[in-house]
């Protein structure tokens, strides 16, 4: 088997693992969105929506960025198989999770009725914020598992941890949208926490790792080079978290909390139920793209190779979303969301080119190089903000689609330049014929859905669909061989 193939087997497979543990995931989602939507309505999950945003602006401000740079300095350690390095860099890193969870909970605390003031123009959800400041240490210590799981590659318990998560998280919070209404988001906030650390909690305790016993002030000197790495990619993360805050804030004061609730449901169709597919894809790919991240020749194939299998993934996806996408919100929401429609024709189409700046923009965190780093991430998210603005205020939120698209398609372009001139990276032929192959078959899936009538969309559209998974499936058990490694194991399994 060649190396090529071998590479392309790798990341189909990992990416099969937690695409299935996604799918799940994503059923266990659909049914929480659709039960909260019902409950709740879009008022409600706009005021969810808000907590949840001020508080992950908080947690991007104060968890230094660990998640990353530590898998990155876990990975290294634990690919030179020096079980001390191993224990140290682990224990630093748990030491460092304790820190900026307690600080992030007393900034949360302290600060309770200022970010009550700010996201919602009154004192009102002081108490609530009060409250909810537990969340933010249970979340890092939450992080702090998973990235030990992650780094050591313990893929099959991320994956268990994940599903368990989701199935109780389910059933221990939704009783309290039923009995409690509004008045039920706060606890079950805590409890879908709560749940999730001692799930990963379960399993990453099975891990068998010597523990050392620092400081806190040994952590800080000898996580220096974590902390630095971090403390860009947690800037970077602010400054997403922030450019994500504003835009809600700037909806809620120019239009409703409706429409916040409504932003909120159009992009979780686009990020969550689309952007599945990268959440799958970088527990595997970012360890193996730092592992080379010094050999250009091995960096540019594996990049090509990830958007390609990245690319065969999303387009049946994307167009099956373009086609459908009024079934899919009233199954997922209800037909009070059915304003969201063209919101997300539109912005589902950055995927494509989502999918290609994702893809090489993880290069900049496998280099390490916080200054290249920080300053995409700057300037990315400040015309992504602007836009957002801009097209709300002149077209509402069918104005925030065609901004999304608009956006990352700008976004691709600056990372493609930025990466090929400081690092010698470039996108393979074979690569750009696929993307604009399925590019080709998802513009003429949206032009379809908005030039025929309904009936006549749908038969359309769905043999488009059908074309481009044909044509993903054809190209992935090419690259892969994945129909002969399944008629395999079925022989094996009788």
């Amino acid at each position: 088997m060649s190396a090529s193939k071998s590479s392309y087997q790798q990341i189909f497979k990992a990416t099969s693992i937690f695409g299935g543990v996604q799918f799940f995931t994503i059923i266990i989602t659909i049914i929480r969105s659709k039960l909260i939507a019902v409950l709740l309505g879009p008022v409600g999950m706009g005021i969810a929506g808000l907590l949840t945003s001020t508080l992950g602006l908080v947690t991007s401000f104060t968890n230094l960025g660990l998640a990353r740079s530590a898998v990155r300095d876990i990975s290294a350690s634990n690919s030179s198989n020096d079980e001390d390095k191993i224990c140290e860099t682990v224990s630093v890193f748990q030491k460092l999770v304790w820190i900026t969870g307690v600080l992030g909970m007393l900034l949360t605390l302290v600060f309770s009725p200022l970010l009550s003031k700010m996201t919602f123009g009154n004192y009102n959800y002081s108490i609530s914020f009060m409250i909810l400041s537990v969340t933010l240490l249970l979340g890092q210590l939450t992080v702090g598992q998973s990235v030990i799981m992650q780094s050591l590659r313990k893929i099959s318990w991320m994956a268990k941890a994940s599903i368990y998560s989701s199935l109780i998280g389910l059933i221990t919070t939704i009783p309290l949208y039923y009995l409690y209404g509004k008045d039920g988001i706060v606890p079950a906030m805590i409890i879908s926490s709560l749940t999730i650390y001692i799930i990963q909690h379960f399993f990453s305790r099975r891990i068998d790792i010597k523990k050392n016993v620092i400081s806190f002030k040994e952590a800080i000197q000898k996580g220096n080079g974590m902390i630095k790495l971090g403390v860009v990619l947690s800037i970077n993360g602010l400054i997403t978290t922030a450019a994500s805050y504003v835009i809600r804030i700037f909806i809620s004061h120019s239009g409703s909390l409706e429409d916040v609730g409504l932003y909120t449901a159009g992009f979780s169709i686009i990020n969550t139920y689309v952007g599945m597919v990268f959440s799958a894809m970088i527990t595997d790919y970012f360890p193996r793209l730092a592992a080379v991240h010094q050999d250009r020749a091995k960096y540019n194939e594996l990049i090509n190779q990830q958007i390609e299998v990245a690319l065969y993934i999303v387009s049946p996806l994307i167009c099956a979303f373009l086609v459908f996408v009024n079934w899919i919100i009233i199954v997922i929401y209800s037909s009070q969301f059915l304003p969201i429609i063209e919101m997300i024709q539109w912005g589902i189409l950055a995927i494509f080119f989502k999918t290609l700046g994702w893809a090489i923009g993880v290069l900049l965190a496998a280099k390490g190089n916080s200054k290249h780093l920080f300053w995409n991430e700057l300037i990315a998210n400040a015309y992504l903000l602007l836009l957002n603005i801009g097209g709300y205020y002149l077209d509402g939120l069918r104005g925030l689609g065609i901004s999304f698209l608009v956006g990352y398609l700008l976004h691709f372009l600056q990372i493609y330049f930025f990466t090929k001139k400081k690092y010698g990276f470039a996108l393979e032929n074979k690569v750009i014929v696929s993307f604009f192959t399925v590019l080709v078959i998802g513009v003429l899936c949206f032009l379809t859905v908005n030039s025929f009538q309904q009936l006549q969309a749908y038969l359309i559209g769905g043999i488009l669909v059908i074309g481009v998974a044909g044509f993903s499936f054809y190209r992935l058990n090419e690259k892969t061989d994945m129909l002969k490694i399944l008629r395999d194991k079925l022989r094996k399994d009788k």
